[in-house]
């Protein structure tokens, strides 16, 4: 492989790692609160959420592209906090990324806090355990499947992106060139082997990463099941 596809190899995991850190941030507090918001507009806001499952990348990419284009309010706002334009840069990679993952990581934490048992949190409070308590001590431990679930989906497919970063970043080496595009780029030029070894590793990493999910879903639904059924009648 050439040193540009190492490059893309980094930049593709530090996106992915940084993508992942702030849809966690962002993503437990929304998923809470849909997990127990009254609130008529929800099922709008979580279709709203949900699009970019559907909707097609580059769809999300061109109307990004128009707000972070040089003149927009967004980007004057970015120009005169970091002295940097937002359009094709690795802050675009980000922003573009987190809204196209972010149903990847709400929906599977909001399937985990919906299932919680509420007389458990109710108990917990009555002994004195504050908000941040009930989350580390409970909250978190009854919920680690869905969070793992959540990072592993989200880390991944920030991985796998093509469309939205393309059109947001473009293909700068070293800047905004991620691995789905530096791929793209060598079957473009007909560098068939590079192009196997990138398309190749990244097969290997997805089925490693859905098979770690999968076993520990498993492993999870076992261990429940036997705890089940050795619980006396």
């Amino acid at each position: 492989m050439s040193h540009n596809d190492w490059l893309a190899i980094l930049l593709t995991l530090k996106l992915a790692g940084v993508t992942t850190v702030i849809l966690l941030a962002i993503g437990t507090p929304l998923a809470w609160w849909l997990a127990h918001t009254q609130i008529k507009i929800k099922p709008l806001l979580e279709a709203i959420i949900a699009l970019p499952l559907v909707l097609p990348p580059t769809v999300l990419g061109f109307y990004l592209l128009i707000a972070f284009a040089p003149g927009s309010v967004l980007a004057d706002a970015w120009l005169g906090i970091s002295n940097s334009t937002l359009a094709f840069s690795f802050s675009a990679l980000v922003i573009a990324s987190v809204l196209y993952s972010l149903p990847f990581v709400v929906q599977p934490l909001q399937s985990g806090f919906q299932q919680l048992p509420k007389p458990l949190l109710d108990t917990a409070a009555s002994l004195g355990a504050g908000p941040i308590d009930r989350f580390f001590s409970v909250i978190l431990p009854l919920c680690r499947s869905n969070f793992l679930v959540a990072t592993t989906l989200g880390f991944a497919h920030t991985i796998g992106e093509f469309g939205v970063v393309l059109m947001i970043g473009g293909n700068i080496p070293g800047q905004t060139q991620v691995l789905s595009i530096a791929l793209y780029e060598r079957v473009e030029s007909l560098q068939y082997a590079s192009a196997h070894w990138l398309a190749g590793g990244l097969i290997v990493f997805s089925l490693a990463v859905l098979s770690l999910v999968y076993l520990f879903n498993h492993s999870r639904g076992l261990t429940s099941l036997v705890q089940r059924n050795e619980t006396p009648a």
